[in-house]
């Protein structure tokens, strides 16, 4: 079977393009001018040069293709035009990465985007899987948990913006991967979607203790007011003063964002990493930076 994947170049992209090959999937991948394409194997890549905006461009590359693996952002809204461009090239089965997040109970500027670009892929006429991951990390390419790690090799003090309680469920990224895969050998699949998490929630009090458990570290969690911080967060950007954190973000985790995953178990065998297993293979990562 030959899989056209978007977004391979990606973090996530750069884990499930060698497990795909490793399963004898044949491989042709979008890429743009500015894509890093050095983390991929290029003799075993066919490589397409475009882009998702361009559907005409698009179809012409997946010409050819048996499946759509999308693993580019649905949040920038060119899910009509990949559609689009699926069916003018006569593919017929999709897997399409989406996120837990179109289930934020904030009014997050691209949920609506995201919700628009499933509905518009369950009613395309494909043969699709969604696939909604939690937060995704596993490698210093990931921007939330390395961002963590290394703020916690320079700090004892860790500013938490709430009282970190409420639940996270990150998911390592080869387990991502792996749902893909499985999702791609198991018709049951097809028509439906999937929430997939990691194996247990835990708070984000329990994130920063198991990561300093496991660097061997003393760490000290400051709790700060979440409404002041946001308050001031917002401002920032409405001054357009650059700041390393949105105030989105701070809201997002005075939320719970736990999420069951049995009908995943169920038909494809999803079966994810602990956080403290998947933790401890990316801390391995901090002894060669």
């Amino acid at each position: 079977m030959k899989v056209f994947v978007t977004g391979a170049t990606g973090f996530t992209g750069s884990r499930v393009v060698p497990l795909l090959l490793k399963n004898e999937y044949e491989m042709r991948c979008l890429y743009r001018d500015t894509s890093d394409r050095s983390l991929l194997s290029s003799s075993e890549v066919e490589w397409a040069l475009g882009d998702l905006s361009d559907t005409d461009a698009l179809s012409a590359s997946m010409r050819g293709a048996d499946a759509l693996v999308n693993l580019a952002s649905l949040g920038f809204g060119h899910a009509d035009s990949i559609l689009r461009a699926a069916r003018d090239a006569g593919i017929q089965r999709a897997i399409f990465i989406s996120t837990t997040a179109i289930f934020t109970q904030l009014n997050a500027k691209s949920k609506q985007v995201r919700t628009a670009a499933e509905l518009a892929i369950e009613t395309s006429g494909l043969r699709y899987t969604i696939l909604r991951p939690t937060m995704i990390y596993g490698s210093p390419r990931d921007r939330n948990m390395w961002r963590l790690i290394r703020f916690m090799r320079l700090s004892p003090i860790v500013p938490v913006f709430g009282d970190g309680k409420f639940l996270q469920q990150p998911i390592y990224v080869d387990d991502v991967a792996a749902a893909i895969l499985g999702c791609l050998k198991s018709d049951a699949t097809i028509g439906r979607s999937y929430n997939i998490a990691g194996k247990h929630p835990l708070t984000y009090n329990e994130v920063i203790d198991t990561i300093a458990r496991l660097m061997n570290k003393r760490i000290w969690k400051l709790h700060v007011p979440s409404k002041p911080v946001v308050s001031l967060l917002a401002l920032f950007e409405r001054m357009r003063i650059p700041f390393p954190i949105k105030a989105e973000q701070v809201l997002r985790l005075n939320e719970n964002k736990d999420f069951g995953y049995a009908e995943a178990q169920r038909d494809f065998g999803f079966n994810p990493l602990a956080f403290k297993e998947g933790i401890r293979m990316e801390l391995k990562f901090v002894l060669s930076v």
